[in-house]
């Protein structure tokens, strides 16, 4: 890979790790990632009317995609609510490969090479050190952020397979999006009844910069998918559990131990063992 792919995916990692960081210490979460889900819709609309509409067999893929990432954001604000960002950030991101390198492997029944089981293992006992001493994480908090991690591995799945279907990855992600920023604010007036945005608010403005943020990290990694390989690139971007302890240790006052901190290493080699 290039220097420029590299910095583009490691940059990518820092600003989704970063805007967990936001999202982790703001008062009411899901508000928060409610409000975040704008920027998403308000960049899709462009991309939509530039784009032709997908074809029909495509839909139901990118209906359901757009629900799980509504459930995905449910789950995330759920997790934090119980452990750290240093705790349940590297459990949710770690279960994502680790599940679908072990789910395809028992799906299509292909082998796994040598640095693929290596990296299995990695990520399997990065979580696990995770889970174990004085300072583990909360049981309610690993469930929720397994959890989270298998709903990510799902519309990952449901999203290489739809994008097929539409035959136009722009056109797809516009409308994923899109329905993500109306699914999430009705699921909010579900759970709340009603969803109050005041545009004079600090708070809001706020919570609308994360959601530039988070889009800015999926468009950093998108411009790295065109200038090189996608599985190297998807591995590197895995780095962002480190920076998510680093950023928990340096902002949010969380205890970085050293048994976190090799947690958090361990996982991010075992996702870019599984990635190459």
């Amino acid at each position: 890979m290039s220097p420029v792919v590299i910095a583009l995916a490691l940059f990518a990692a820092i600003l989704h790790a970063s805007w967990n960081a936001f999202l982790h210490h703001g008062g009411d979460r899901l508000w928060t990632v409610t409000v975040m889900s704008f920027a998403s819709t308000v960049a899709a609309i462009p991309l939509m009317l530039l784009h032709p509409l997908p074809p029909g067999d495509a839909w139901i893929y990118i209906v359901l995609s757009a629900a799980l990432q509504t459930a995905y954001s449910v789950f995330l604000v759920a997790a934090y609510r119980f452990g750290e960002l240093g705790q349940v950030y590297p459990i949710v991101r770690g279960t994502v490969p680790l599940l679908v390198t072990v789910i395809g492997f028992l799906v299509t029944r292909d082998l796994l090479a040598f640095h693929q089981v290596a990296g299995v293992i990695l990520v399997a006992l990065g979580i696990l050190s995770l889970l174990i001493g004085k300072a583990r994480a909360s049981a309610p908090s690993i469930l929720l952020a397994m959890l989270t991690g298998a709903i990510i591995a799902t519309y990952a799945t449901v999203d290489s397979i739809g994008v097929r279907r539409a035959g136009d990855s722009g056109g797809y992600a516009a409308w994923v999006l899109f329905i993500y920023g109306l699914f999430l604010p009705a699921t909010f007036m579900v759970i709340r009844r009603r969803l109050s945005v005041d545009f004079r608010s600090p708070a809001t403005w706020k919570a609308l910069g994360g959601g530039l943020v988070s889009m800015l990290a999926y468009g950093a990694v998108v411009a790295a998918f065109a200038l090189g390989p996608a599985g190297p690139i998807s591995a590197l971007r895995e780095t962002s559990v480190v920076f998510a302890a680093l950023i928990g240790w340096l902002f949010l006052g969380e205890r970085l131990s050293a048994q976190r901190a090799l947690a958090c290493v361990i996982v991010a080699a075992g996702a870019i063992l599984i990635g190459r």
